[in-house]
């Protein structure tokens, strides 16, 4: 890495590697209020959208899954009465603890809790049958090199499956989620969470996210075949998937 590398950091660009630390300071302030605020920002709306993306993925009894990002087991909830082998793994551990502690009251205790960073992920090569990930690839410093561990980590006939924000294709709804997600969100952050600035910075982060065909190429590039993406109302949020083949 270069000094001279930069990375995105909402609208602004900082050196790359000091986007970690930032981003990871981040979400351990939003972490206690981490699902209310999402309940909140997109009308329970994100709970749908999780289901369609657990059903794409289709989780299967006795596979071995990686729900990366999967900090407050959102993703993993859902997949675990498949009876899968499920692994959440997050790189902050404040997110994690609030998923063990929603794993310990719902007693789901077949879960795998795993601290991880997306880009050097400490699994060997092809030891997952599928990996998650939603909404968190637009927080790393190097999307391509969390692709290129993802596709690592995967068996040869493994699924990849993103779930994230990109940009909305309809017409007029684009500039009226635009409003409502600069304008109010930070204040939604600011009555629930105390903390308007984590919630401008996420907000800002989806803006600077790759658009639906860059991103699709981006899992190409890693070596993902198959690729296919599937909006959801015009692109506001994208289902990615790709297989190793």
């Amino acid at each position: 890495m270069t000094t001279s590398e930069t990375a995105s950091f909402g609208y602004d660009d900082i050196p790359a590697q000091e986007k970690e630390a930032r981003v990871g300071a981040i979400f351990s302030n939003v972490a206690a209020n981490y699902d209310v605020m999402n309940d909140a920002m997109s009308v329970g709306m994100h709970r749908l959208w999780k289901g369609k993306f657990v059903r794409r993925v289709r989780p299967q009894q006795g596979e071995t899954i990686l729900d990366m990002a999967g900090g407050t087991g959102d993703i993993a909830f859902r997949m675990e009465p498949s009876g899968a082998q499920i692994t959440v793994s997050d790189i902050n551990q404040d997110m994690l603890d609030v998923g063990i502690e929603r794993a310990m009251k719902q007693r789901l205790d077949g879960l795998v809790w795993s601290r991880q960073n997306a880009e050097e992920l400490t699994f060997g090569d092809r030891f997952f049958d599928a990996y998650t990930i939603a909404f968190g690839i637009r927080n790393v410093t190097h999307i391509d090199k969390a692709l290129a561990e993802a596709h690592r980590v995967l068996k040869f006939g493994g699924r990849f499956f993103c779930l994230e924000f990109s940009t909305t294709q309809w017409p007029g709804f684009s500039e009226v989620y635009d409003a409502y997600s600069h304008k109010l969100v930070p204040k939604l952050g600011q009555m629930i969470a105390g903390d308007a600035e984590s919630y401008r910075y996420l907000i800002e982060s989806i803006r600077r996210f790759p658009g639906m065909p860059q991103f699709e190429g981006m899992i190409r590039d890693a070596g993902f075949r198959h690729t296919k993406v599937e909006p959801i109302l015009g692109g506001l949020v994208a289902i990615h998937s790709g297989w190793k083949v």
